[in-house]
């Protein structure tokens, strides 16, 4: 690849610091567009990345920007909306994909790497989520009559160091001691390695031949939602009981949770949920890389922040 310049929007997320440290290790210069640059201070300190503040939602911005990069990378997404100010899932997962395709084919970019979701389909009537990715992989896809080179990437749910969902569910647990109900908790996963993820981008990043393609990702093992949770108490020692909720208590707590602050589970979270998150084609061996199974990386990470969670406590006894 000639063109060492690479443009990612959504680089100051979980995947995309991963992504971004793995590229510039590879020798690529990196321009991360953000809303608040001073936030992310290490990526700051990285001398091959530039961190731009910029309105990534602006097509002008965007093509000041994208100008003079051979690659661009989105990996913007929300789980849930937020209040009526904040960019929902058409704007975040449709409107904005279409013109980082339209900026990328205007500035003379050959190449676009996609972050789409496993079970992302326009034609999806439930989940708004599952709806708005696959309408926005689509319309990256047609980029290609002009030109555009266009790979995109379903993984199922992520896991690694920094992740949302096995550090999600240590503070959950740690929020009810003696049982913690769990919706939905049939649900089917097979959770994909953060670092095999960015494999995944770096090496279709170099091989022209992904191009075109929609690259299913998936780690080696499937499990319920209720044996991620288990398992993620188990690892750190904990004993509370999981009580794995009916459909009505299930979509019960969505209605609820779902006007809380964060909306911490939703009903479109609930809809995402009734499809089972698992690779018919998993892309992973053949681009060359071994998924990575739970037990090498997470109680590592478990560990670590079971660890500082200690010391913290120390820390704060001490000064009283």
């Amino acid at each position: 690849m000639k063109n060492k310049m690479i443009c990612i929007l959504g680089g100051t997320g979980f995947v995309g610091q991963h992504l971004v440290h793995r590229l510039t290790r590879a020798g690529y210069k990196v321009r991360v567009l953000t809303r608040r640059p001073e936030r992310h201070r290490a990526l700051i300190v990285n001398p091959d990345v530039q961190l731009i503040k910029t309105n990534v939602c602006s097509l002008h911005d965007l093509h000041g920007h994208l100008t003079g990069s051979g690659t661009v990378i989105n990996l913007v997404g929300i789980l849930n909306e937020g209040g009526r100010k904040d960019p929902g899932f058409q704007q975040v997962h449709v409107e904005l994909p279409q013109k980082i395709a339209t900026a990328a084919v205007e500035c003379g970019i050959g190449r676009l790497l996609h972050m789409s979701a496993l079970n992302a389909n326009a034609g999806e009537t439930l989940s708004q989520y599952l709806r708005t990715k696959g309408e926005g992989e689509n319309r990256v896809h047609a980029a290609a009559r002009d030109g555009l080179q266009v790979t995109s990437f379903r993984p199922s749910v992520v896991f690694g160091p920094g992740d949302g969902l096995f550090n999600r569910f240590a503070t959950l647990l740690k929020l009810t001691p003696l049982a913690f109900p769990l919706a939905c908790p049939n649900s089917r996963f097979a959770p994909v390695f953060v670092g095999d993820v960015v494999d995944a981008f770096c090496r279709a990043l170099e091989d022209v031949s992904t191009a075109g393609q929609r690259l299913e990702l998936c780690g080696p093992d499937s499990y319920t939602l209720q044996e991620l949770v288990e398992y993620t108490r188990d690892t750190l020692g904990m004993k509370q009981r999981i009580i794995g909720l009916g459909n009505r208590l299930s979509r019960l707590q969505a209605r609820m949770l779902g006007i809380m602050p964060g909306k911490p589970f939703s009903m479109d979270n609930y809809y995402s949920l009734q499809t089972d998150s698992l690779c018919k084609k998993n892309a992973l061996p053949a681009l060359g890389i071994t998924p990575t199974p739970l037990a090498a990386v997470v109680p590592g990470y478990l560990a670590d922040r079971h660890t500082r969670g200690r010391y913290n406590h120390f820390r704060r006894t001490a000064r009283r």
